[in-house]
């Protein structure tokens, strides 16, 4: 990039395995992310609560500040509000300091010393008319192919070896039991999850991991709860496809989860709803399906094909879709951001 700088990186979750009962989409992509930018030369501090540490006793090594150190960009993983827990009062029963955290961080960096500032909105969660849009020296990113007017695409990352080292004939060849999978929380997904995982699980044999809290209309699915993150992906590669749930929020976007290259690089074939904007451009057409029959005809010639030439070509057709995402092409994108923010320099 030309400039190395010190980046102030807020993130609520983990970079190792973390707990199990927690959500925290970030556990596949976001420590290969901060190996690639320390590799580009740039020195991280980590401003949330290392919560590696102190909730699943994992000390990993890197530099946490919970004060206010000195940085040239501050880098922060979105969050908004959840009503009864970051916006209760510090201290009260199940309170996360997440929020009051970020507020603290953009008060002194963004809006008072005028810091560059890249805002990831992972979650598409940034209000349209939020004032950071509109700010000078603050950079709103989503992980998203057509991203809202005035942000950036930084799509989640998948690290390149992970990639060069995919074996479609092998993945393809493995011992693959269940037929249909799921690795996600219920979180605004009931629509996309009653139209195509729902009904295809009356036919086929499946499993759902994650957290499930409202699932009475649904009672014919196995719902197996919260797994360790290693026990989840370890899902994936007992099962021979999955369907990619997703909110509306993101499917209007073009937003595909981290969920596609855990399983694709799994050997577990994704199913993508053809409503998804972009679609095309994430599977191949064989693997679109436009409701629950659409779902189950696609399982049964797959199980038919399991194992064959036909199975390896479709696997090595997703990897190649994976391309869009490869970690080196998307901290290239963030490098580009970094560089012209530092260049134009803060804003007074």
């Amino acid at each position: 990039m030309g400039h190395e700088v010190k980046i102030g990186y807020s993130f609520w979750g983990f970079l190792g395995p973390g707990v199990t009962d927690t959500p925290d989409g970030g556990r596949s992509h976001r420590r290969p992310l901060v190996h690639a930018l320390i590799a580009c030369g740039h020195e991280l501090v980590f401003l949330q609560t290392d919560r590696d540490r102190h909730e699943a006793g994992d000390v990993l090594g890197y530099e946490f500040d919970s004060g206010l150190p000195e940085i040239d960009v501050l880098f922060l993983e979105w969050r908004w509000p959840i009503p009864g827990r970051n916006t209760t009062d510090c201290g009260s029963p199940g309170h996360t300091c997440d929020l009051h955290r970020q507020t603290e961080l953009l008060n002194h960096y963004a809006e008072g010393r005028r810091v560059p500032t890249v805002i990831w909105d992972k979650d598409r969660r940034l209000p349209a008319d939020a004032p950071w849009r509109r700010r000078p020296g603050v950079t709103v990113c989503e992980a998203a192919l057509s991203p809202s007017p005035g942000a950036a695409s930084l799509l989640f990352p998948v690290a390149d070896q992970w990639l060069d080292r995919a074996s479609p004939e092998l993945l393809a060849r493995a011992d693959r039991p269940l037929t249909l999978g799921y690795v996600g929380n219920q979180y605004d997904r009931d629509d996309a999850f009653d139209r195509y995982f729902a009904p295809a699980a009356e036919h086929v044999s499946h499993a759902v991991v994650g957290k499930w809290q409202n699932t009475a209309r649904w009672p014919h699915v196995t719902f197996l709860g919260r797994r360790g993150f290693h026990d989840a992906m370890a899902l994936y590669e007992t099962t021979l496809a999955t369907v990619l749930l997703l909110p509306r929020r993101y499917a209007q976007a073009g937003q595909m989860t981290q969920r596609i290259f855990e399983a694709v690089l799994s050997g577990c074939l994704p199913l993508c709803p053809a409503e998804i904007c972009h679609a095309e451009r994430l599977v191949p057409a064989p693997l679109l399906v436009r409701n629950g029959t659409d779902v189950v005809r696609t399982l049964r010639w797959l199980r038919a094909e399991a194992g064959g030439p036909t199975h390896a070509r479709l696997l090595a057709d997703c990897v190649n879709r994976l391309e869009p995402f490869r970690l080196s092409r998307q901290v290239k994108v963030l490098n580009g951001l970094l560089g012209t923010l530092v260049c134009a320099g803060p804003v007074r």
